[in-house]
């Protein structure tokens, strides 16, 4: 019965996020069906198991949720998104526009800017040139999705995307681990996704298939800021509250490409130097101490660099931008309020996953994970993707298999000699391959953005955001199983 209960639970909340309801009821609801099923205390879990582990989760990735906001949203208003995909336009042409939008797309978002920030403004942008290079639209959300959705979230070192920043703690690892094998991840998905749209475009000019979207007039982007189906499923999946992307004054005068650069270059650096330099060489022993949590800087060195990366980012963005930043109150209140839904929405999906995973029956699901042939690594993957799937959301399914599952893979990796750095590869690289499916929010909302629809584009989605990454995913498990973390 409680195995059974787990079931219903977690089929409870896909089919009803799914269908656009809220997860932050759902979730609680979810967990306390699996609950009733196992004849356990229902308050005790609610108030005691699923708020402690929300509450955690919160504590643990407020700040990342909330300075990568607002660092999106200034990026945004003070037009340097704008700034770098008009360069990127510019420079590659209608003849190279594909390639164009996935270059665009990759440097902001491996630069700490939200998907969504990109998203809303790079698909018009986007669209614009794909109607002047006469290139189908419904090739546009593949392109988007390449560049924002897949490397730069998942697999290339020193991303601050929330992705790459939850395995920190269960691992003791920076942003910037395995990076070796995450660059190799990194070429694979990027070039298989390349290969598989220069093919699709390749194949509509011999059809004589043009552009065929939406009117010039028309904003796509304008109407998915509005969807309250959009909305509900975004908020699980990405660091942005889609709805408010339109709050604030995005600056009519571009900045210079270097000055929309240089921020992105700061996250880098500083996260960098914090993560191999500074924190290493810093005297962190009182973090062990009770008044601190009895912790250690293995585990939360990799958050702290992230926000001060990003905070120093977020100073030099400002620095720079002061004078085009006309409404700025406006713009940080923007930035701040896009942080506290989706860190709350993730936040329930944690508490969902604790209280399963106390469930007595859940010892069967764990024993029938970690007894996967292949290994540790195999049976990582397997859970964070099928997680993953279920929950429509790579930062929840993520969340979820690693608050259950994080000390019994440490303690594999120990067993087996595996480097803690290849397991946080894995299991970003995981969590990021089969989320992309129908329901997932940046799926949703990309399609919105982009006037087009499941039919036309999601084929193209599948191929350079699930085949690509699932290949990137077998290399990793395949060169670190040979040749250890590097």
């Amino acid at each position: 019965m409680g195995l059974l209960g787990i079931l219903l639970g977690l089929g409870l909340l896909v089919w009803l996020a799914f269908r656009g309801w809220s997860v932050l009821g759902l979730a609680p609801v979810a967990a306390l069906v699996a609950a009733a099923f196992s004849g356990e205390p229902l308050l005790a879990h609610w108030t005691q198991t699923f708020m402690g582990s929300a509450a955690g989760f919160v504590a643990q990735f407020f700040p990342l949720f909330l300075l990568g906001a607002l660092f999106g949203k200034l990026m945004d208003d003070s037009g340097s998104v704008s700034a770098i995909a008009q360069f990127m336009t510019d420079k590659l042409g209608t003849g190279r526009a594909v390639l164009a939008v996935v270059l665009a797309g990759a440097l902001v978002t491996y630069g700490g800017v939200s998907l969504f920030v990109a998203m809303f403004v790079i698909a018009p942008m986007g669209q614009a040139l794909f109607r002047a290079a006469d290139i189908p639209n419904r090739l546009l959300p593949g392109a988007v999705a390449l560049g924002t959705t897949t490397f730069t979230m998942t697999a290339m070192p020193g991303t601050p995307a929330i992705q790459n920043a939850i395995p920190m703690p269960f691992f003791g690892t920076t942003a910037f681990a395995a990076p070796g094998l995450g660059l190799i991840a990194s070429a694979v998905m990027l070039g298989f996704g390349l290969w598989w749209l220069g093919r699709a475009e390749r194949a509509a000019r011999l059809a004589g298939e043009g552009f065929g979207g939406p009117a010039a007039s028309a904003s796509p982007a304008d109407d998915a800021a509005h969807d309250l189906m959009v909305r509900e499923r975004a908020t699980t999946s990405q660091p942005f509250d889609p709805a408010e992307a339109e709050h604030g004054q995005r600056s009519a005068q571009l900045p210079s490409i270097g000055v929309a650069v240089l921020p992105l270059v700061v996250v880098m650096v500083v996260n960098l130097t914090m993560s191999m330099l500074v924190l290493p060489n810093a005297d962190t022993s009182f973090l062990a101490e009770p008044e601190w949590g009895g912790t250690s800087i293995a585990a939360v060195g990799g958050v702290w660099s992230v926000i001060v990366a990003l905070a120093a980012a977020i100073v030099v963005l400002y620095a720079l931008n002061r004078g085009r930043l006309k409404s700025l109150r406006e713009t940080v209140d923007a930035g701040l309020n896009a942080s506290a839904l989706p860190v709350i929405s993730v936040a329930s999906l944690v508490g969902f996953g604790a209280v399963v995973a106390a469930l007595p029956a859940f010892q069967v699901v764990s024993d029938w994970v970690l007894g996967i042939e292949g290994g540790p690594l195999v049976g990582l993957a397997l859970s964070t993707n099928v997680l993953s799937a279920l929950t429509g959301s790579a930062s929840g399914g993520l969340t979820i298999a690693l608050g259950a599952l994080g000390e019994t893979y440490m303690q594999l990796a120990a067993d087996y000699g595996i480097d803690p750095a290849l397991m946080h590869r894995v299991a970003a690289i995981g969590a990021g391959s089969l989320d992309s499916l129908p329901h997932n929010g940046a799926v949703v909302t990309l399609l919105a953005v982009c006037g087009a629809t499941h039919k036309q584009s999601y084929f193209d989605i599948v191929m350079v955001g699930i085949v690509g990454a699932l290949l990137a995913l077998v290399t990793v498990i395949v060169l670190g199983s040979m040749l250890g973390s590097f």
